[in-house]
């Protein structure tokens, strides 16, 4: 007998919610993800970096060295499209409440995935090397024509600053576009002196996330994470996600350079311009089929 019941709706924002992440830029979600989601993401993880693949990487980049494997050492970790390769790791990239979420924060009709980001912050790791440097994640996505992209990062277990969780600067958004801003800056108390706006305040805000509990953020949002000085490594994933009618732009970035994304190499091309649609890489997470 096939189970008929109706999937439970989505946990959506409130008007409160709704107000706080266009005045801080982010949001803590309580108890989004469900257990069951969350162990299999540890399992995929696992299978991720013990090289148990279901399908291969997505497609050759000129970026593809920025993608940690054994040779980088004992840093930071960081893979990108490990939901296009491993099955539990697409399920909490698909999960439905992720989607819904981010089209009510977005005020979008739908949402697609852009691409994930899998994380591993090594334990005891007191240096620059387990450091995410203050960037926002809209400064590598100058050829996005949507300026309402955001993030969902998702710990596998309880977060708080100890283990090296996400710093927001609240009310970053509305800064101006900021130079001197890098993931891989390990030091971040250089780019503090520079990156703020004179006269601009900076609130630093470290959420303390329960397992299941999940933070927002918008494309714009100045954010980071120092070292995890816990016994136990740092384990998360962010979704980055896009608006259903995001599309490629000609666009330069700072250095006056072509705009360019990995996904610009991986996508099909639809009239000469790379394909921000393609379900292959970028599917839709919201509205689900049946909604």
């Amino acid at each position: 007998m096939t189970n008929s019941s109706p999937a439970p709706a989505p946990v959506l924002p409130s008007a409160d919610d709704l107000a706080a992440y266009r005045r801080d830029g982010f949001l803590v979600v309580r108890g989004l993800i469900p257990s069951g989601v969350l162990d299999a993401a540890e399992r995929g993880m696992a299978r991720f970096y013990a090289g148990d693949l279901d399908a291969p990487f997505p497609g050759r980049t000129r970026y593809d060295d920025y993608d940690w494997t054994p040779a980088h050492g004992g840093g930071l970790r960081k893979n990108d499209y490990t939901s296009r390769m491993v099955s539990e790791l697409a399920a909490l990239v698909e999960f439905p409440g992720i989607g819904a979420y981010a089209a009510a924060l977005a005020g979008a009709d739908g949402i697609r995935l852009w691409h994930d980001q899998l994380l591993y912050k090594p334990a005891g790791l007191d240096d620059a090397r387990g450091n995410v440097g203050w960037h926002t994640d809209r400064q590598y996505w100058l050829s996005c024509a949507s300026v309402e992209m955001l993030t969902c990062w998702v710990p596998f277990h309880d977060c708080d600053e100890r283990v090296g969780g996400v710093s927001f600067v609240a009310g970053s958004h509305r800064w101006p576009q900021q130079r001197g801003l890098d993931f891989f800056a390990g030091d971040l108390a250089a780019q503090e002196a520079s990156f703020r706006p004179a006269g601009e305040p900076t609130r630093k805000v470290v959420p303390v996330l329960r397992r299941g509990d999940v933070t927002f953020h918008h494309c714009r949002t100045v954010h980071g994470s120092g070292p995890n000085l816990a016994a136990e490594p740092r384990r998360s994933m962010a979704v980055h996600l896009q608006p259903a009618d995001n599309h490629w732009v000609a666009a330069t970035d700072p250095a006056g350079e072509p705009a360019y994304h990995r996904n610009d190499e991986l996508v099909r091309v639809v009239d000469g311009h790379p394909d921000y649609a393609d379900p292959r890489i970028s599917p839709l997470l919201w509205p689900t089929v049946g909604t």
